[in-house]
């Protein structure tokens, strides 16, 4: 695929008319032929999604793609690029159900204008829900095509193959034609009653083949082009005045030395406080000559007493999944268990800051917007305009990480109201203290779980209560007859009476948390029985793919029965699902008892994850997850007093370095026919917990809270002492 030519197109827009719907836009690019479609069910998740947000989805098609008269093709995606891959693997999916070279298929993504209304990128969706529709509008263009050639080269349909964008009589090679004889000079609108059949794995050329990301070029030569790369005539950037802290009031703003910079424009509007310059070096001068008096925070929480308030504000909680009768259970079992799991507000902390350019010329407002959903930042946007959003165009470049972080945009709405008010094109760029202040951190939480091993060593019942992870991985997948999984309190929210700052999702938000409790108490259950961590999860399993998934991490890590842990070997165990695919992890940890410093040596993780479109690209997802894991396992934590977020930087916030590598072994098992599943968040889930259990395989320590540093290793070892 040629990347030089999807920059061109998402960036050539920038000259069209701002008027230009998409009809228009049909007219501007000339012939061509265009598919509109029905996709039945395959959208019905989508459908549902526009629905909730008052969007509406056409009944009788759907254009996600187009075929020039140069046999090119461009797919349309409100889905965006933001380092998972999907600009290669959407592509591939495209590519295949068209008979088209992968090569000749080029991305728009995200921008508003042109492509399909979407609810945003995160979850693992792109794949699992915007695949299917995908693949129907390339089947569907596919047929039509071969009834064009079949009138073109008077031979029936079922006489015809095609192959890279040439169709051509199956017994007479030489008679053929290519989409782009058929389409030349040419537009086309054609529904077809009966829907084609997607390929199967046997038909397909292109997907479930690897491939390296098509970006990859650009991204690590520096040709990439991001949000903060957009330069326009006469832009201004933006430097806002903000609050030392959560929940503080501006009561006043002395702007009169900031006034006095040559060239500085100065705004001061309701909350909007902002001083622009066309050097961001000067705005930044002005900035720091501006005198703002707030009222303080009323928020008195910290990190010391964050979990008892938290505990009081949980309310009622709402019990998910219930079976057989707890007290039963307990009162059959030889052991009981009652522990207490806790996790940390975490920070996204992307490489790319929160950046926005906006432009206003007459009605129509541009937005370059680094963000996970366009097309909500497009409803944010013209609400702050107080327009129809059919004025408010979004465009969005590559992002440069997200991990759910960029489901705010705070910095798109700055920038589209300083334009309105200064008249000219405004870019809002984060500084790193802004991305801390204005995260919406992963939510602390507590998980209370109390358990039993009856006299066989079977287990006898779980108790398990989440507080503000949610429920996503909270219930457990093991043979255990009487169990109750409850959920207390939200688990985003932005009010001050629960959280001290905004909160939101997280890399598979919920589901570290509650894979680290529940896999640490396996592991404990599984050491009083004095049984083998490996055998105690084999023994237990309900679901038998989960037997397949660890045997399989089990084998490439050549697992053998260590029987009771601790051992000294310092190996680790867990398992978990996301997104619907199936993950198993062994790590191996070294500790310096001097230090309380972790070493992750090794890390097997195996995934089931169905129908790998990329596997090339589901591997690099997988190691990036762990890489990732490794520092809300072992240093992240957010630290905060009073509702000022103390970190202000990376020196105080650790993420995971280079010198942290371990050596990295996946498998992702062969599932060609099953529906593909979510792969750019399972793999993150185990992480805690396979390290929390091998510190305990290694010395003996059990923590109960991530994350798992130095200075809670060493108070556990002098406790032990």
């Amino acid at each position: 695929m040629k990347e030089d030519n999807y920059l061109d197109l998402d960036f050539k827009e920038i000259k069209t008319p701002f008027e230009m719907d998409r009809r228009e836009f049909v007219k501007l690019m000339g012939g061509g032929l265009f598919i509109l479609f029905t996709v039945g069910d395959t959208l019905g998740y989508v459908e549902a999604q526009q629905r909730r947000r008052g969007q509406d989805l056409p009944t009788d098609f759907n254009a996600f793609l187009r075929i020039d008269e140069k046999g090119e093709v461009t797919c349309f995606t409100g889905k965006i690029e933001m380092g998972q891959g999907i600009i290669t693997s959407l592509a591939q999916m495209l590519a295949d159900e068209l008979d088209v070279s992968l090569n000749s298929v080029h991305m728009i993504m995200g921008d508003t204008d042109l492509c399909p209304w979407d609810m945003g990128t995160f979850g693992s969706m792109s794949t699992r829900f915007f695949g299917p529709p995908l693949r129907a509008a390339g089947a569907e263009a596919r047929r039509v095509l071969l009834e064009m050639a079949s009138e073109k080269l008077s031979v029936p349909v079922d006489k015809l193959n095609v192959d890279n964008g040439v169709v051509f009589e199956k017994t007479n090679k030489k008679n053929k034609v290519t989409y782009a004889d058929l389409t030349k000079g040419k537009k086309i609108e054609k529904h077809l009653k009966d829907k084609p059949p997607l390929k199967t794995p046997a038909q397909f050329k292109v997907m479930n083949k690897s491939f390296i990301h098509h970006d990859a070029v650009e991204k690590v030569t520096g040709k990439a082009r991001y949000s903060g790369d957009i330069q326009l005539p006469g832009m201004l950037y933006a430097k806002v005045v903000r609050p030392p802290a959560h929940g503080a009031k501006l009561t006043d703003a002395d702007l009169s030395e900031a006034r006095k910079i040559d060239g500085v424009v100065v705004v001061n509007e309701g909350d909007l406080v902002a001083v622009l310059h066309e050097y961001p070096d000067v705005a930044e001068k002005a900035l720091a000559l501006v005198k703002a008096k707030f009222a303080p925070s009323p928020s008195r929480l910290n990190n010391n007493n964050i979990y008892e308030h938290l505990l009081k504000a949980a309310g009622g909680g709402n019990e998910i999944a219930k079976a057989g009768d707890l007290k039963e259970g307990e009162k059959n079992s030889v052991h009981v268990f009652d522990e207490t799991y806790y996790d940390s507000y975490v920070a996204h902390s992307p490489i790319e800051p929160h950046t926005a350019v906006a432009n206003i010329e007459g009605k129509k407002c541009t937005v370059w917007a680094s963000t996970q959903n366009p097309f909500t930042a497009k409803e944010e946007a013209a609400k702050a305009l107080d327009t129809n959003s059919e004025n408010v165009r979004i465009i969005t470049p590559f992002v440069g990480g997200g991990f759910g972080g960029k489901t705010t945009n705070l910095q798109v709405i700055d920038a589209v109201r300083l334009a309105k008010i200064t008249g000219k094109p405004v870019q809002v760029a984060y500084t790193r203290k802004e991305e801390f202040f204005y995260d919406a951190f992963h939510p602390a939480a507590i998980i209370k779980i109390k358990s039993g091993l009856d006299k066989n060593n079977k287990m006898s019942f779980w108790d398990y209560n989440v507080y503000y992870a949610g429920e996503r991985g909270a219930a457990h997948f093991y043979d255990i007859p009487n169990s109750s999984t409850k959920v207390y309190g939200a688990e985003r929210g932005t009010s001050a009476e629960i959280h001290p700052f905004r909160t939101g999702a997280w890399r598979a938000p919920g589901n570290n948390t509650n894979t680290f409790a529940r896999e640490c108490q396996i592991d404990i259950m599984a050491a009083k029985a004095g049984i083998d961590p490996f055998e105690f999860r084999m023994k237990n399993f309900k679901d038998p793919k989960y037997r397949e998934i660890l045997k399989a991490a089990g084998d490439k890590f050549g697992w053998k029965p260590m029987g009771k842990s601790p051992t000294g070997k310092g190996y680790g165990i867990a398992c978990g699902s996301d997104a619907g695919s199936y993950v198993a992890m062994i790590v191996e940890v070294d500790v310096n008892k001097k230090t309380g410093g972790v070493k992750v040596k090794r890390v097997v993780c195996a995934q089931n994850m169905g129908l790998t479109i990329n596997p090339e690209g589901a591997t690099i997802q997988m190691e990036g997850c762990i890489m990732m894991g490794l520092g809300y396992a072992l240093t992240e934590e957010v630290q905060f007093n009073n509702g000022e977020v103390l970190n202000k930087n990376f020196d105080s916030y650790e993420l995971p370095r280079f010198s942290w590598l371990p050596k990295i072994e996946t498998i992702i098992l062969d599932k060609r026919n099953e529906p593909p599943q979510g792969g750019g968040e399972p793999a993150i889930i185990t992480v805690g917990a396979a390290i929390a259990n091998a510190i305990y395989d290694k010395v003996g320590i059990r923590l109960h809270k991530m994350p798992l540093n130095a200075e809670s290793i060493l108070k556990a070892l002098s406790e032990k002492k």
